[in-house]
């Protein structure tokens, strides 16, 4: 009877230790799960119990059990055992080692039952443009975006200042200034190439970003071809009418040659007519026929030379017409070039100047972005400085990611540079 009381008795103790043990752990099952490193800053209770089998109790070690922070060093100090290393170990490895010391020390036949939860994990710590910027308590499950939260939200003005106005008014001039500027990048790209004497304009890189940038060059394209075709129909005009008067003086120097050669025969047939009149074998009216015939072809000479020298002239201005026709092209490309340079010039200080507006009103309140919800302005980058044992790490992170403690959230209002 007795043993069976003991039996029971010990079943009983069994059964409480193993319940105690269960509590205690199940505020690190999370953790152990999870894999969860310990590091500084990790407050961690601590219990210690022994089982008594000669008389079946449990013996508590209250002296060692209790709460302890993981110091700088990243060891636990506790009673009898000294400093115990702790950083970068679990939960259940600092208890084993606990249970290990504390047999060592004190010669025990059993292993005492050490149990290590986590009563509260190091913090975490928001920087940047947030509300309140500072250390804050870690819960499981903590995303960045519940952090932020726990920080008040992110920077804001003080009541009556109005950095979000000054925000809208400056995106809305940025956003005039860059359509403006794209189509001025649009242009200097087909004068560019009109000025090099290119059948094919070149994207310009700083186009690859905008979204309208197919239809700007689409257009460019267009207008570049059709001014090109009208400048090549003027010089072919031009051409065509130069080969009109070469082939026409071509033309009247072969009749100057016939009518030279009719002016020879009349001019050799007028002086025998003079020989027969004044030796009475022919009469007078004969001879002032040939006259009359040597002064038409004459005459007929000095037409054709005169066709000769007015086609010469309009060859010689058609020249001339081509040379400022080719110089006139020139001249407005390369002003036209020069005034979109000096355009471009402009836009990029007032687009400057608006960044900096964007900016500075950020800078004083990042819920001034919450007016521009499309992100395409500005935006909030996410950046955690992690431990992982071989040096801190920056990572960008996001809104719905999870935290782990001892992270540093970093929160950062910043522009989208176009």
């Amino acid at each position: 009877m007795q043993t069976q009381t003991a039996s029971a008795r010990g079943l009983r103790a069994l059964c409480f230790l193993a319940g105690a043990i269960t509590v205690a752990l199940a505020g690190s099952a999370t953790a152990e799960e999870t894999g969860y490193r310990l590091g500084v800053m990790d407050k961690l209770r601590v219990r210690v119990a022994e089982w008594q089998p000669a008389d079946g109790t449990i013996r508590n070690w209250d002296a060692v059990s209790g709460d302890y922070t993981i110091g700088p060093t990243g060891s636990l100090s506790l009673p009898f055992i000294g400093d115990l290393p702790a950083a970068g170990k679990t939960a259940g490895e600092v208890a084993k080692t606990i249970g290990e010391e504390l047999r060592g020390k004190f010669a025990l036949r059993n292993l005492p039952s050490a149990s290590v939860e986590i009563a509260q994990f190091r913090p975490v710590f928001l920087a940047g443009d947030v509300h309140t910027p500072g250390e804050y308590p870690y819960t499981p499950n903590l995303t960045v975006l519940k952090a932020i939260s726990l920080a008040g939200g992110l920077l804001r003005s003080d009541s009556g200042q109005r950095f979000a106005r000054d925000f809208i008014n400056a995106r809305g001039d940025a956003s005039v200034y860059d359509s403006q500027r794209g189509r001025l990048l649009a242009r200097r790209a087909r004068l560019l190439a009109e000025v090099a004497g290119a059948t094919e304009m070149k994207v310009p890189p700083e186009l690859k970003d905008v979204g309208n940038a197919e239809k700007l060059i689409a257009s460019e394209v267009s207008l570049m071809k059709s001014r090109r075709e009208r400048y090549e129909l003027q010089l072919k005009a031009l051409t065509d009418l130069r080969t009109l008067l070469e082939n026409e003086v071509q033309s009247l120097s072969q009749k100057t040659d016939t009518q030279k050669r009719q002016l020879q025969l009349v001019s050799e047939d007028r002086e025998k007519m003079a020989k027969l009149t004044e030796q009475g074998l022919a009469t007078s009216s004969r001879r002032i026929t040939a006259e009359e015939r040597a002064a038409t072809i004459e005459a007929n000479l000095l037409d054709i030379d005169t066709s000769i020298l007015r086609a010469k002239q309009d060859i010689n201005k058609a020249n001339q017409d081509e040379i400022n026709l080719r110089n006139d092209w020139e001249a407005q490309r390369a002003q036209e070039l020069q005034n979109t340079e000096a355009e471009l010039e402009k836009l990029g200080l007032q687009l400057g100047t608006s960044r900096e507006l964007m900016s500075e009103a950020v800078a004083q309140s990042a819920e001034a972005l919450k007016f521009d919800p499309s992100g395409k302005s500005a935006t909030i980058k996410y950046t955690v400085v992690r431990d992982e044992g071989q040096g801190p790490k920056e990572v960008a992170v996001g809104e719905n990611d999870k935290l782990l403690p001892g992270d540093v959230i970093k929160v950062a209002a910043e522009l989208l540079m176009q």
